[in-house]
């Protein structure tokens, strides 16, 4: 969030230099901050950190999606058909599972960069509001609501989907701000006008409609009463690591630790780069924090 805002202050005519990508070019902000501000060398630190950030993420969502795909729908499929799968056909279909979902991110991410009227931020907050709130409120009431019809949770992100598809396509977020009196809105304050009103649909109608759906359980037909009780049973069981999974993290933290000190060590050696005193001095910072870092997590082990 930093960069952004020191821009705005440092660089106010910055985004009229990138006029040609349209409604992203308030994402060219962190090209043109890394050119103008950053010493030189450290570019590449930046692209090895978008990487990072990028792969962190992407590889536990493509095993958890994994996961979930081979538990839950592969194998109850086999078990219907009285198959016997080994833990090594299992860890085969998962690997397969996630090229498939990798190339479909892939296919994604293609689609996402051809929408130039939206900006970054603006599609991962309409994306986040208009699908995955649908999805996370039969999740998140289904904690607390625990007697309903087995129909209840697809219908209800059913609901928001459709209740997504108005708040997008149909609803005006001018027509809200003329009941409330207010004056013409900016295209960015449309934009959070609409995000704002959308939650508060899904909130109102899509969270409400689950919880209504508790006036039809009928408790005698409930094929799944008895997974259900043995779902929160574990669910509120504690869990205790024992003493060789302590030994694992150890292990870990040691092989962590020496790797991020060895890198430390590389980022310092870019203060051999032809800097200003102050681009060296902050590299030297970057390098030192890293350097530390590592050594927390060797001693921690």
């Amino acid at each position: 969030f930093i960069p952004p805002w020191a821009s705005a202050i440092l660089y106010p005519n910055a985004l009229a230099s990138y006029s040609q990508l349209g409604g992203k070019a308030a994402d060219s902000i962190y090209l043109h901050f890394t050119q103008n501000t950053m010493p030189v060398g450290t570019v590449g630190l930046l692209m090895a950190g978008l990487f990072a950030a990028t792969m962190s993420s992407m590889d536990s969502s493509l095993n958890k999606t994994a996961g979930i795909f081979v538990r839950s729908v592969y194998q109850p499929l086999l078990n219907k058909k009285r198959i016997e799968a080994n833990d090594k056909h299992l860890l085969r279909v998962g690997m397969v599972v996630s090229i498939v979902n990798g190339l479909l991110v892939m296919l994604a991410a293609l689609f996402f960069n051809s929408l130039k009227q939206l900006s970054l931020f603006d599609l991962m907050m309409q994306v986040s509001t208009l699908i995955q709130v649908p999805l996370l409120v039969p999740l998140l009431f289904g904690q607390f609501i625990k007697r309903t019809p087995s129909w209840a949770p697809w219908v209800t992100v059913v609901l928001g989907m459709c209740v997504s598809y108005f708040m997008t396509k149909i609803f005006s977020p001018q027509w809200a701000a003329n009941i409330l009196g207010m004056n013409e809105l900016t295209t960015r304050e449309a934009s959070d006008f609409r995000l704002m009103l959308s939650i508060a649909a899904h909130l109102f109608i899509t969270a409400g409609f689950f919880c209504s759906t508790a006036l039809f359980y009928k408790q005698k037909k409930d094929k799944n009463k008895r997974n259900t009780l043995e779902f929160f049973n574990d669910l509120n069981k504690p869990v205790f690591a024992d003493k060789q999974q302590n030994n694992y993290v150890h292990e870990q933290h040691t092989k962590l630790g020496r790797t991020v000190i060895a890198m430390g060590l590389g980022i310092a050696c870019m203060v051999f780069i032809p800097n200003p005193l102050e681009g060296k001095l902050i590299i030297a910072i970057c390098a030192l924090v890293v350097v530390v870092l590592g050594w927390l997590l060797r001693r921690s082990a």
